[in-house]
């Protein structure tokens, strides 16, 4: 009976890692078998939320069109080239940024703090997406209690995350047409409704606002606060990437969803909000479209969700495996951050997006900064560290004063910044003055330390394609 129960732990311990999506270790070799444009597809979930509608929107109708659409090239280059290296590093290795963070200088215990506010970043974005949904709905049924749809529009994503990336992946692919053809519908519906402003759409400024100054570094300011999200969130899905596919893939998962977020999505956010003189897209959608416009943006918020659960599950498996060798499986913390979604709209978070923002924004970018330039300049240029990435905790200490002590001397100043206390410039340009400042931290404490607190001792039989160089 022993060994027939010995026998049944070792299948389930197989099974629970094929439906765990690696995370807490590479995905392995064998196993990476995506192809860039259904790597690209399923990022696609992100870069469809009508959030970006909404940014697009209230930065052209407070700062002027002509602001929001140099902010919106600047977030296209830098979120593009950040998302591509590290897109590259998690093809290369086959990891997600919580696990690459652990050699990639924070320690296995360090990355745990990486992990958690990684973690409440999505579960956050998960319940204000939610709320923009409930509310669309209860537009057209008012009798219905909107804490009856937070419940349930916030429960459906819990399902649909199951079956990990495989299901994840499907739902994009069958879905994108749709999304599409609701998209191209308010378009041109757009043409044909009466429009509010009657102007060039695109060269609209408001009263008093000119080109460039504070009203231009606000708008950065705000898309400085999601950049280092949609930089970071290549990782949980280019770790599944074909080998062959790595460079071309890189780039296309780096740049394609970054020019769709703040482009594409964000220039019909001009569009409509110009247009219409209407900030709230949950307003302007339903306009266009009626009742097609509550059934577009129930899509998009579900496209959207979809992805933030399943990132937030992986980070959450990550914490507490560090720090608590808890291990229950991902679905148990799909079912914990959909539940902690759910919570948060019962709560209004809305409420505070804006400020939880500009603090995820310090946190996440400075994040980015560290992984890119202890790979880039650290690993490669300066040869201190491995040139590979390690995930097994036997081998890592568990603090490297590396990523940490930049992580939280920047995100502390960077907080500092954002708060005001260090001028108007730099409150606007905080999360950008942060990430650069964790470079630059990153090099001094890996020179001062010469790499010591790395790894433990180095694993056998590294495979030479992990490696970066």
């Amino acid at each position: 009976m022993k060994e027939i129960s010995d026998t049944t732990n070792v299948y389930n311990e197989e099974i629970e890692e094929l439906e765990n999506d690696y995370t807490l270790d590479r995905v392995p070799r064998d196993e990476r078998t995506k192809g860039w444009l259904s790597i690209t597809n399923i990022t696609f979930g992100i870069a469809t939320a009508i959030f970006y509608f909404q940014m697009g929107s209230v930065m052209a109708l407070s700062y002027g069109a002509v602001n929001a659409m140099i902010s919106s090239a600047y977030a296209i280059i830098v979120a593009g080239i950040l998302g591509t290296v590290i897109a590259y590093l998690s093809a290369k290795s086959g990891m997600n940024v919580n696990l690459l963070s652990r050699s990639g200088g924070f320690g296995y215990v360090g990355s745990s703090l990486t992990s958690l506010i990684y973690a409440s970043n999505f579960i956050m974005y998960c319940a204000f997406e939610g709320l923009i949904l409930v509310s669309a709905v209860h537009h057209f049924f008012p009798t219905l209690p909107k804490w009856i749809l937070i419940i349930v529009f916030g429960s459906i994503v819990i399902p649909l995350n199951w079956f990990g990336i495989e299901q994840l992946d499907k739902l994009q692919k069958w879905s994108m047409p749709i999304f599409v053809v609701f998209l191209i519908a308010a378009i041109v519906i757009s043409f044909y409704k009466p429009a509010v402003y009657t102007g060039a759409v695109f060269s609209y400024m408001p009263e008093g606002v000119a080109v460039g100054g504070t009203a231009l570094l606000m708008c950065i300011g705000m898309h400085n606060g999601i950049m280092g999200l949609t930089a970071l969130l290549a990782s949980d899905y280019a770790r599944f990437l074909k080998p062959k596919d790595i460079k071309l893939g890189s780039v296309m998962i780096g740049f394609i969803p970054q020019i769709f977020c703040f482009g594409v999505m964000g220039g019909l956010g001009i569009w409509f909000g110009v247009r219409f003189m209407e900030p709230d897209p949950g307003v302007y959608i339903v306009l266009l479209l009626g009742i097609g416009g509550a059934l577009f943006t129930m899509l998009t918020q579900i496209r959207i969700n979809v992805t933030n659960i399943y990132s937030s599950s992986l980070s959450l498996s990550n914490f507490f495996e560090n720090m608590f060798r808890f291990t229950p499986g991902r679905r148990f913390w799909v079912v914990v951050s959909g539940i902690s979604a759910i919570l948060l709209m019962l709560g209004n978070i809305v409420d505070h997006l804006s400020t939880m923002m500009t603090f995820q924004g310090v946190f996440l970018l400075s994040w980015a900064a560290i992984l890119v330039t202890d790979a880039l300049v650290v690993k490669k240029l300066m040869k201190i560290g491995p040139n590979y990435y390690v995930a097994r905790q036997e081998f890592l200490y568990r603090w490297n004063p590396v990523g940490v002590a930049s992580l939280l001397i920047s995100s502390f100043i960077g907080t500092l910044a954002a708060l005001g206390y260090m001028g108007v410039f730099l409150e606007s340009t905080a999360a950008f003055f942060a990430a650069v400042l964790a470079s630059i931290l990153t090099v001094i404490l890996a020179k001062a330390t010469k790499g010591k607190y790395y790894l433990k001792f180095e694993p056998e039989n590294i495979n030479e394609q992990d490696r970066l160089s």
